[in-house]
């Protein structure tokens, strides 16, 4: 897979994300970015629900899986913690992806659709933090990278669960995203120069 897909699979899957988060106000005003969770937005029965989904978690999801995808050749010779690290980050992909098929029901919080939501939002983070400090540590993305990385592996799940707390639920949860997108904007930039 060439360099040039990897870095369009990355930025269309950010530009998405974004243009979700822009239009989200769109059908529902009351809809604030401060103080509620992104997946609120694609509740079941909310105005426009399935194709904010599609664009805030499925089509990001499933472009950077398909990205991670193309880094394989990359870390071949990298070694099995790397391979192993990629393939955790590919995980936490696909479940972001998961969480725009899974998306929140707001008649009863113990709904089974809530349940299956919380656990992919889970495995997006927890596969995360760990592929993206083995891809830090064992990877020849240069140090830049490595640093970078075993930062976002640490503040992605504490921005993600223990930052939201009170009126800080929207922010924090924007932040995580945020950092979350910015390793996979590294991770392509590096792993296409190291395979150059």
């Amino acid at each position: 897979m060439r360099a040039s897909f990897k870095h369009a699979a990355v930025w269309l899957a950010l530009v998405s994300f974004a243009l979700a988060l822009l239009l989200a106000a769109t059908g529902v005003p009351e809809y604030s970015h401060r103080i509620h969770p992104v997946a609120l937005r694609g509740a079941s029965g909310l105005p426009g629900a399935g194709v904010f989904n599609a664009g805030a978690f499925v089509l990001p999801g499933v472009m950077l899986a398909l990205a991670a995808q193309g880094l394989r050749p990359a870390l071949a010779q990298a070694g099995w913690a790397a391979r192993i690290g990629l393939t955790l980050v590919q995980g936490s992909a696909l479940a972001f992806a998961a969480q725009g098929l899974l998306p929140l029901d707001m008649r009863t919080l113990d709904a089974l659709a809530n349940r299956l939501h919380a656990l992919a939002w889970m495995l997006w983070w927890i596969a995360f933090a760990p592929g993206a400090l083995l891809l830090a540590l064992a990877a020849a993305g240069g140090r830049g990278f490595a640093v970078a990385g075993a930062v976002a592996a640490l503040l992605v799940p504490w921005l993600a669960v223990l930052a939201p707390i009170g009126a800080w639920v929207g922010p924090a949860q924007r932040l995580a995203f945020l950092a979350w997108f910015g390793w996979w904007l590294l991770a392509a930039r590096a792993f296409s120069r190291s395979a150059a």
